[in-house]
């Protein structure tokens, strides 16, 4: 009984072979085409050396060339490796290294990074190259590093000159799942999971509605097909573990993965999509892009509006990464008053932890409050489970199906993922508490927490009730040095066009939802919060502005 990433794609896809999988800007791909060309990748790569245990780096933006990447490795029983394309070539040539990847599949555009990374990387044993219509301008020395380091194939030519077969050697469901994760500070790391745990820990278990439970055998996730496909309109990039997991989730439910062309977000063409693709779920990360989308569609939908968006098909927005304000949530509820609003909560540690919905006509909740599941826990300071209303806050933490630890890193291995009475655990950053009715409140980073006065202050739960504020449009709170209070909690927020604010009137909007203490005692105001592409807030940027705003 194997729960391999591979045969399980390839189960549905012999049973759904002529619905669409991928539907992206220049290209549609049935199952049985996308599984043809991801079986013609997996033979491109194995003619170049690659195999088994091989570490193959994908430095792709949004694309199906993503999608057909991940499989083919995962047909050869290689792994696939998430690569930053925001990353300088500092960052990129540490990655190459601590990866130990053997070949890279990569973006033109994306050439100069490239290039200068591997002068400082050991050679790569294969490189294809995808067109993305770009010309990068780079000099010519760039051009020829590449050369002598690497030749790099055509993607497109690559896939040609392959068999399309599908005959490859058995497969397992110890085989690795890969994922690299970064935050703001320090390099990045790879965490390391078996196909098996990561299938049931965050990609569904072959459970598409979230209503049947996970499937007990590998043949029964046929079974699990929608009669019709779920429609997901993809915006996170694929190279963040949320976006791969929404998008694993829905190929194993036999739904259709729609992506935007690359680039910043578009609310527009995503609401084209919306009505031209017949979407049911929006997957998105937090605010920072359901803003844009809402304010987009409120627009549209005015009086005076052209009224072009049609999101008569659309069931679900789902936030997955950063959790929507209840602003935002009230929003939704206006505009699209039938469509349910999902916050998903996990890391790259964890997999998918927990989760909240919102049902049409149901009352906005405030808060970071969750719904878990049975493997999912809090553990206090002695690494005991917090018990239901005890009001204890300790750390989040996952038992059961958790990672191997991360790659080529013991010391940061046995300090994340320890073990507990013959249990092992993954444990987060994340301070949180239990309700007495079971639910999670998470309040954020336990590392970016703020002391002030000696009290602590959770960031999440500031910035959740500062961006509710009608002049508000992006918020991030941080502490700075305060002689008095040791640190002052500092909001730095972007505003919406057109509106101002005072700090006084941030301390009166949030005094009724804060205590006194979390409430910010100075404000810095930013054109645009500085965020990842993963929606995730750069903490040291803002820790810098507000240093410069106090000085």
């Amino acid at each position: 009984m194997t729960f391999n990433l591979a045969d399980l794609f390839e189960r549905v896809a012999d049973s759904v072979p002529e619905r669409e999988a991928i539907v992206a800007p220049t290209v549609r791909l049935t199952y049985a085409q996308l599984d043809t060309r991801a079986n013609r990748l997996a033979h491109a790569f194995a003619a170049r050396g690659i195999g088994p245990g091989d570490h193959v780096g994908l430095q792709l933006h949004n694309g199906a060339e993503y999608l057909e990447a991940m499989l083919a490795a995962y047909k050869l029983r290689a792994v696939p490796v998430n690569v930053n394309y925001r990353y300088t070539a500092r960052e990129l040539s540490y990655l190459y290294g601590n990866a130990d990847l053997v070949a890279l599949v990569y973006h033109r555009g994306y050439s100069e990074p490239v290039a200068r990374a591997l002068e400082q990387s050991a050679p790569m044993r294969a490189m294809f190259v995808v067109d993305d219509g770009s010309t990068p301008d780079e000099p010519d020395d760039v051009i020829s590093a590449i050369d002598a380091i690497a030749s790099s194939v055509p993607y497109e030519q690559a896939l040609e000159a392959a068999s399309g077969e599908r005959d490859f050697a058995e497969r397992s469901g110890d085989d690795l799942y890969l994922a690299y994760t970064g935050g703001t500070t320090g390099m990045p790391k790879g965490v390391m999971w078996r196909h098996e745990d990561i299938f049931f820990a965050a990609m569904g278990g072959g459970d598409p509605t979230t209503m049947q439970g996970a499937i007990a055998r590998p043949e029964e996730i046929v079974g699990r097909v929608m009669p019709v496909g779920i429609v997901m309109l993809l915006l996170p990039p694929l190279v963040h573990v949320s976006a791969q997991w929404g998008a694993f989730a829905m190929l194993y439910g036999g739904g259709t993965v729609v992506l935007t062309a690359p680039g910043s977000l578009d609310p527009q063409e995503a609401w084209r999509l919306v009505g031209a693709e017949h979407v049911n779920v929006v997957t998105l990360v937090g605010d920072a892009m359901a803003r844009p989308m809402l304010d987009a569609y409120a627009a549209d939908a005015a009086p005076d509006g052209p009224g072009r968006y049609d999101a008569s098909a659309l069931l679900v927005f789902a936030s997955g990464g950063a959790v929507l304000s209840p602003s935002t949530k009230t929003q939704i509820a206006a505009l699209l008053p039938t469509v349910i609003t999902v916050d998903g909560f996990g890391s790259t540690e964890t997999g998918v932890t927990g989760s909240r919905a919102r049902m049409p006509g149901k009352a906005v909740e405030s808060g970071s409050r969750f719904s878990v599941g049975e493997q999912s826990v809090v553990l206090d300071s002695d690494g005991r489970p917090v018990a239901p209303g005890a009001g204890v806050i300790g750390r989040l933490a996952r038992k059961g199906r958790v990672p191997i630890g991360y790659y080529n890193d013991p010391a940061a291995s046995a300090a994340a993922f320890v073990e507990i009475d013959g249990e092992r655990f993954s444990v987060t950053g994340d301070a949180a508490t239990v309700e007495a009715d079971g639910t999670v409140v998470v309040f954020g980073r336990g590392s970016e927490s703020i002391n002030s006065g000696g009290e602590k202050v959770y960031p999440d739960e500031v910035e959740a009730v500062v961006k509710d504020h009608p002049a508000v449009w992006d918020a991030v709170i941080v502490g700075v040095p305060h002689v008095r209070w040791g640190e002052q909690v500092v909001a730095v927020v972007a505003l919406r066009p057109g509106c101002a604010v005072t700090v006084d009137e941030i301390r009166a909007h949030a005094r009724s939802s804060l205590a006194d203490y979390k409430l910010p005692r100075a404000l810095c105001v930013v054109e645009h919060v500085v965020r990842g592409a993963n929606g995730k807030v750069d903490y040291r940027w803002a820790r810098e502005r507000a240093l410069a705003e106090s000085r």
